[in-house]
């Protein structure tokens, strides 16, 4: 059963954008921005999604319960630029229906 659920992305330019993100494709954060293009091609997701370049960091600006973070996620957070409290990368945040809600802010591109 199909079940998509609205995520509040802000850009880079600091525009919010509302969208709809299927729980049925196995997508994490990062490809959801891919697919609604809201980074430049080539500055989000290089690494191809495996929590080794941090270009897809973000900011979680909701309370939403997301699942821990892991070693190579913390480990490259520990070496990227802009990190903050509530940093994560969108490509360890696999889209769940118990993400409904979430709001993230895109860091700034290094």
């Amino acid at each position: 059963m199909q079940q998509d659920i609205n995520i509040k992305i802000t850009d880079r330019d600091g525009v919010t954008h509302e969208v709809l993100a299927p729980t049925d494709m196995a997508m994490n954060l990062m490809e959801v921005v891919r697919s609604y293009e809201l980074a430049p091609e080539g500055t989000i997701g290089i690494c191809g999604g495996m929590a080794m370049c941090a270009s897809c960091q973000c900011y979680v600006l909701s309370d939403t319960m997301l699942p821990e973070m892991q070693d190579d996620e913390e480990a490259m957070l520990s070496e990227a630029f802009n990190v903050k409290d509530n940093s994560r990368l969108g490509c360890q945040i696999q889209i769940t229906p118990d993400l409904d809600g979430l709001e993230v802010q895109l860091a700034p591109e290094e």
